[in-house]
């Protein structure tokens, strides 16, 4: 009984090394441009999003200023 039981830990664990390794190569291929179109406008939004942020800050700023 207990031999089956290692058996089966064994066998579990292969098993699951080979799931892992067969979704790591099944990653999408570079012919598919419309991940790395949705990629490349996630990046821009980000990057503006940064750039933008100490003008948003500023602007901020100078409305509390005005008010105050």
């Amino acid at each position: 009984m207990l031999r089956k039981m290692d058996f089966s830990k064994i066998f579990f664990f292969v098993f699951a090394c080979l799931l892992a390794l067969t979704s790591v190569s099944a990653a999408p291929s570079p012919k598919w441009k419309i991940f790395k179109r949705i990629e490349k406008v996630g990046r821009n939004v980000r990057d503006g999003l940064i750039k933008a942020g100490p003008a948003v800050q500023v602007a901020g700023q100078a409305a509390t200023i005005y008010k105050g």
